[in-house]
């Protein structure tokens, strides 16, 4: 694959970063990661040709933008490898198996991602960069690592997947002194160079399977996340195949291995003591002595999934060398985003929550494991996960559960095989207005005490145009509740 070791006629100045000046540079993708990677290209001096699978009116648009910069722009044939082309630059979603890459695996083309292609551009006194990933909560956890970073006094930004574009960080005029960055499966599949100050992989279960070929496939490429790390490779005692992962990693001389885990942490661990987090990694005789970090308290969600969260991004802090106050501070200062297990209301004694992010069945399991008696509604798109390891770990939570989208019948069928006690409401419509029906008919199943909690376990693009549109059509069906 493109991705594996890259050899370029694209030349490095003397501080290591490319030298782009008259190279013929392909950019696969308009959008998000694609637009930037262009115009900084353009403006390095590079011949940048950028092609595009789509030809709507708004990939015209964003062409026109491209053209009158000086970019040649393709559209509606992402396939075909332009004559001459040095390097590919790649969107992070396009998947390895693309013609395009084949043809540019034969001619001995590399491809890089825009987080490879900001690696490499990044100049000589650049800032390190915390990174992380996993299935699930790696933009609250990266949230939670900034937060700590600048309670700390640290310049910094959350860059990557989320907020801040990393070409923009690492080309801006004002340096950092750290960098919080959240990386994809995609993004690190696209990205062989990256060597991180610390990293962690928060978990890992079936996602994206479509996209990467195979579990073995989606792991590999998260496990790259630890290759050449420096101080800490930080992974999920709860879960053996983050470990797993940190010791095939090939890492400099002295990095240790730092675990986290909501139980009593070993040495080199950081965890939870009778409701206080602690550290016995980053303090001196870790055998006998334990740091005190924050109250769990502190963490807002306190469920067990978002703790676990925190302890991720304290121990990337503290392998910065961030003081225990710090992470204190940083983690009560931070608000989680919308859509993430988000209280929306109390109505009739029933609590309304909305984690619409959980858009796959391990962060629906983690969603459903935080409450005791669970009015469910969930279904989408499946993207090709079945259902019934959550469903038999959740059963006993579950008071009645409400599906709509495409792939409800998945659902249905794994609740009917593991808990065949538990009402079903099926609803036979995609529409958009079918989240009011949802709520109503979960209203009816729920009892004071319970809570209605929207955790789909599916992507939304069936109904909706992304899980913040979803989520906010359950938060305005319960305000119709209240009124």
């Amino acid at each position: 694959m493109g991705s594996g070791q890259v050899t370029s006629s694209v030349s490095s100045r003397r501080d290591g970063s490319p030298e782009f000046h008259g190279k013929h540079v392909t950019v696969a993708g308009l959008g998000v990661s694609g637009i930037p990677a262009a115009t900084v290209l353009h403006g390095l001096g590079a011949k940048v040709t950028v092609v595009n699978d789509g030809d709507d009116a708004r990939a015209r648009e964003q062409a026109a933008q491209l053209q009158a910069l000086g970019v040649t722009v393709r559209l509606g044939d992402g396939a075909t490898l332009p004559e001459g082309t040095d390097l590919i630059v790649t969107a992070p979603g396009w998947k390895p198996d693309k013609p395009l890459f084949t043809a540019a695996a034969e001619a001995g083309v590399p491809v890089w991602g825009d987080v490879e292609l900001a690696w490499r551009l990044r100049g000589p006194d650049a800032a390190p960069w915390l990174c992380v990933t996993g299935t699930n909560g790696k933009t609250t956890t990266v949230q939670m690592l900034a937060s700590i970073l600048r309670a700390a006094g640290l310049r910094t930004a959350a860059v990557g997947n989320i907020g801040v574009s990393l070409l923009d960080a690492v080309l801006g005029d004002e340096p950092y002194d750290v960098l919080a960055v959240e990386l994809s499966s995609y993004q690190l599949h696209w990205a062989p160079s990256l060597r991180a100050h610390s990293a962690a992989v928060l978990n890992l279960a079936p996602d994206h399977l479509d996209w990467h070929g195979s579990m073995e496939a989606y792991a590999a490429d998260k496990g790259r996340i630890y290759e050449g790390n420096r101080v800490a490779c930080v992974y999920n005692v709860a879960d053996r195949a983050t470990e797993d992962l940190v010791r095939g990693a090939d890492v400099e001389e002295g990095c240790r291995a730092v675990g986290f885990t909501l139980g009593t942490p070993a040495p080199s661990q950081l965890g939870v003591v009778e409701g206080i987090l602690v550290d016995r990694a980053f303090v001196e005789n870790r055998q006998r002595n334990a740091q005190e970090l924050a109250e769990v308290s502190d963490v807002r969600p306190s469920a067990p999934h978002n703790v676990a969260n925190a302890l991720a991004a304290a121990a990337l802090a503290r392998a910065f060398g961030v003081p225990p106050a710090a992470v204190r501070e940083g983690l009560r200062a931070f608000r989680p985003d919308a859509h993430r297990i988000a209280h929306v209301a109390d109505v009739g004694g029933v609590a309304y929550v909305d984690d619409s992010k959980a858009t796959n069945t391990h962060a629906a399991q983690a969603s459903l494991a935080a409450y005791e008696s669970i009015v469910w509604i969930a279904g989408g798109l499946a993207k090709g996960a079945t259902f019934d390891e959550l469903v038999a770990g959740s059963a006993k939570h579950l008071r009645g559960a409400v599906l709509m989208g495409a792939d409800r019948a998945l659902i249905r069928e794994a609740l009917a095989r593991h808990a065949p006690e538990v009402p079903v409401v099926d609803l036979d419509r995609t529409d958009t207005g079918a989240m009011l029906q949802a709520v109503t008919e979960a209203q009816r199943l729920a009892q004071p005490g319970d809570t209605v909690l929207l955790a789909p376990a599916c992507a939304s693009m069936d109904m909706f145009t992304n899980y913040n549109q979803r989520g906010d059509a359950f938060a305005a069906a319960v305000r119709e509740l209240e009124a």
